[in-house]
């Protein structure tokens, strides 16, 4: 059908066919001197987080959005989180038994192209519902490799918009294992882009979870191709002092970066990092971890790790250099921003030139994406440190993982006093052998009580992270 004003365009598919545009062209707008950050898709979820049954909330660039799935439609739509009727969040209401999205404060329900289906308080003879004024505000939306990307500019603009995918799962599409995390961080988008395409931090900032000081050496960086697009290089030696080869870098502005590295060991490794600007100072971070091994036994550990576990240990990295930046580009801010970087940092190596490469793409295409903001007041190491409010309750595998794991503990601390209770009377009841009873229904409560406390433990990982990073803990 085709797209009129009451029923405003959430979707590809929404398109008709004839209006497609054949050809598509780069994120950032058509000026070719600018880059326009609103020009652009930007991952908001994996798929396999949502949940079909109620909408789930979400911020991109300052814009307050409701994610959920149009059963009608068969896709997932994005919608402006407030009701056109009194601008309640329509993420705090649900859908409803049509599959419409209801609003919680006087239910007016919207379909999924925006319209309003349902005013419960007009009367029969009232056409309010038809009214322009009645629909919800939509944006376009599309998946791609498991993630919902959204396109927060001008509607029209989307459909011939490059979705910013990882172009070699697109051209080799066989024999992939990807490990996938996400967390809302405590920092820019443009300073985690800076952080993960710096790979000579990771021996000294990952030492002891995923590098090693001993492999810090000197690091010749090449730019290959660069243009509004973004750019790419390569490190000819590689990482680890050349034992794993060469490593090439790609960065499609204006947030997706990947590293792709092939070893004889391990065969071909992805890095790849997503950076959805939430608001100043806050991204959204869509970590994947392709893998194409050259043995099968990684790949069947790989299958077999629950993605809670694996996504326990990506947040003891992520948390590596979480402090750490978050005041480092208050320190950038405070020296006059991007736009100075070339005084505010000393860069005299060319282990940093894709670090230069970035900046200076950020200023000769005036890339600003809260224009006119400043950074809040740094926050406290606790607030740094959360992973339930950035993480845990947003990953359906680790809030499930939570909630069985609490189950788990509950059961064994019932089992304790069970045991407890139930002791003495065996003691009675088996009398000369008491002495046996006691010592095994000790035994076994030490076990339980052991278990409980290692359960304890674990539970704790879904909450916080650790204070003191590995590098810093004292050598053995």
């Amino acid at each position: 059908m085709p797209n009129t004003a009451l029923e405003p365009v959430n979707s590809i598919a929404d398109i008709p066919p004839q209006t497609k545009p054949s050809e598509t062209t780069p994120a950032g707008g058509l000026e070719p001197e600018r880059f326009d950050m609103q020009e652009v898709w930007y991952p908001v979820h994996y798929v396999e987080d949502l949940d079909k049954s109620k909408p789930t909330s979400f911020t991109l660039l300052t814009r307050n959005l409701v994610l959920w799935w149009d059963r009608d439609g068969e896709t997932w739509r994005a919608f402006e989180d407030r009701c056109p009727h009194r601008l309640a969040p329509l993420s705090e209401g649900r859908i409803n038994e049509e599959g419409w999205l209801e609003c919680p404060y006087h239910g007016w329900a919207f379909s999924g192209t925006g319209k309003c289906e349902r005013i419960p308080q007009q009367t029969e003879k009232s056409n309010a519902t038809s009214s322009k004024r009645a629909c919800a505000t939509s944006l376009p939306t599309t998946v791609r490799q498991g993630l919902l990307f959204v396109y927060p500019g001008k509607p029209e603009n989307a459909p011939q918009t490059n979705v910013p995918v990882v172009e070699p799962l697109e051209e080799d599409t066989d024999g992939w294992i990807c490990l996938n995390t996400f967390r809302d961080l405590p920092y820019d988008a443009f300073t985690l882009m800076e952080n993960v395409i710096d790979a000579s931090h990771v021996p000294y900032t990952h030492h002891k979870s995923v590098g090693n000081r001993a492999n810090a050496a000197p690091v010749e960086l090449e730019i290959l191709a660069s243009g509004k697009w973004g750019f790419k290089g390569t490190w000819a030696e590689g990482p680890r002092k050349g034992a794993l080869g060469r490593q090439d870098t790609t960065f499609i502005a204006p947030g997706l970066m990947w590293h792709d590295l092939t070893s004889k060991q391990f065969g071909r490794t992805l890095t790849v990092v997503y950076a959805t600007p939430i608001r100043k100072g806050e991204c959204r971070l869509f970590a994947r971890f392709p893998f194409k091994f050259s043995s099968k036994l990684p790949r069947l550990f790989l299958k077999l790790t629950p993605r809670w576990y694996s996504h326990l240990g990506q947040n003891n990295v992520l948390e590596d250099d979480q402090i750490f930046l978050h005041y480092q580009e208050r320190y950038l801010e405070a020296r006059g921003g991007s736009a100075n970087f070339a005084k505010a940092f000393y860069l005299p190596t060319k282990a940093d030139l894709f670090v230069n490469q970035l900046r200076s793409w950020v200023n000769q295409y005036k890339v600003d994406p809260f224009p006119g903001a400043t950074l809040p007041p740094p926050l406290p190491k606790a607030a740094l440190l959360d992973r339930y409010h950035s993480h845990t309750e947003k990953c359906a595998s680790c809030r499930t993982a939570l909630k069985n794991l609490q189950r788990l503990r509950v059961g064994v601390a019932v089992l304790v006093a069970l045991i407890w209770t139930i002791t003495p009377l065996l003691m009675l009841v088996f009398g000369q052998t008491s002495l046996l009873v006691a010592v095994i229904s000790t035994l076994t409560v030490l076990i339980a009580g052991g278990i409980w406390f290692g359960l304890g433990k674990l539970e704790r990982q879904f909450y916080q992270g650790r204070e003191i990073p590995p590098r810093n803990l004292l050598e053995k």
